[in-house]
């Protein structure tokens, strides 16, 4: 079914809890004389973050290191920035909440492809796509997975899949280098099948930005190593390769962890493509917080933990979702709605093998 014939019920309670909610949000913000938008701590983590990742390829770069584990360290360091960057800055950047000013967001949106990746296509992927078909088969593509792969109850069950929380760590390593590699353009053209990249010459456009992007982003972080660095080849592209797995499995455990989990609902349009849920509700019963008192933590990863908050309100930008959070609670407690949370990051992760596990030993229709 095509994700044009999708569409959302609507229901008084549903529309009487999102005028609620977003009242109660818009006078958080008035009565406190603050902006949804980002503040001197977003201009703090930007920086900090793209010093992670650009600071050792820099050092790398020069070619001066030329012990391996030293060599190692700095490029783990780096995966950790690129991690950061991703998780932390162009999330809302490409959400347009890092900053009121749209150029300033477009141009911090460019940290995406600095990092490798396309903010264009990623915005399809997770915006438009992820954000608003969230946990729908076929519609939301963060659970679009290879065969190998079952995030959704409706997905055919194959035998491997009994295994697949077990192997599951090796193939989120591996996301980001996929990512990087082939991933965009498959992306891309089956976005253009779907109907985007309408205008004239659009598609050509971004085909040519995304190859540039990737060789301005191979050649730094790949490429002038091999060329300065005196150390093995092989012994370089293995740490180039250690960073994004190290970047891949902090980005994956990160989002996957608010959604495919035992409590979260996987809803199922019917044949005419309804979804028996406002959009609002939708959200509330396929994604869950987690560590919600881990300040530090909260920090580091851009507000991930709050995704409840993320999905309801994607252009506030993160650094105000934990006081937020309250308010959503409180309100969907009101509306005897749904608030999914778990305690501690520890906690959402053992859930989310859990859930996987389930996938993949049972075909039990979930909710």
């Amino acid at each position: 079914m095509s994700i044009n014939n999708l569409r959302f019920t609507k229901s008084t309670k549903g529309a009487e809890f999102a005028k609620t909610l977003r009242g109660r949000i818009d006078n958080y913000f008035i009565q406190n004389n603050k902006s949804k938008y980002g503040n001197n701590l977003m201009v703090v983590k930007t920086l900090l973050m793209l010093s992670l990742f650009l600071g050792p390829l820099i050092i790398i770069g020069t070619g001066m290191v030329a012990n391996p584990i030293l060599f190692f360290a700095l490029y783990l360091t780096s995966g950790l920035g690129m991690a950061g960057v991703g998780m932390g800055v162009m999330h809302d950047a490409i959400h347009g909440s890092y900053s009121r000013n749209r150029q300033v967001n477009n141009y911090m949106g460019y940290t995406m492809n600095l990092i490798g990746a396309n903010a264009s296509v990623w915005k399809i992927q997770h915006n438009v796509l992820h954000h608003t078909y969230t946990n729908v088969d076929k519609g939301d593509d963060d659970i679009n997975t290879p065969f190998f792969l079952r995030f959704h109850p409706y997905d055919k069950q194959y035998w491997i899949h009994r295994f697949q929380h077990l192997y599951i760590w090796l193939f989120y390593g591996l996301s980001t280098i996929s990512w990087i590699t082939l991933k965009d353009f498959v992306l891309i053209n089956r976005y253009k099948e779907m109907g985007f990249f309408k205008k004239e010459g659009e598609f050509r456009r971004e085909l040519l930005k995304l190859v540039g992007w990737k060789m301005l982003y191979y050649s730094y972080a790949l490429v002038l190593p091999l060329i300065m660095v005196p150390l093995p080849a092989w012994l370089i592209i293995l740490a180039f390769l250690s960073m994004h797995f190290l970047t891949g499995l902090c980005i994956s455990i990160i989002f996957q962890t608010a959604h495919v989990l035992p409590d979260t609902s996987f809803p199922q349009p019917d044949k005419k493509g309804v979804i028996a849920n406002d959009w609002v509700v939708h959200q509330l019963v396929t994604t869950s917080n987690y560590a919600p008192r881990s300040t530090i933590f909260s920090w580091l990863i851009g507000g991930l933990n709050f995704q409840v908050e993320h999905h309801l309100f994607p252009n506030i930008c993160h650094i105000h979702y934990k006081n937020l959070s309250q308010i959503v609670a409180n309100t969907a407690k009101e509306f005897d709605l749904p608030y999914l949370v778990n305690k501690t990051f520890f906690g959402a992760l053992w859930y989310h093998v859990k859930m996987l596990r389930e996938l993949g030993t049972s075909e039990t229709k979930m909710k």
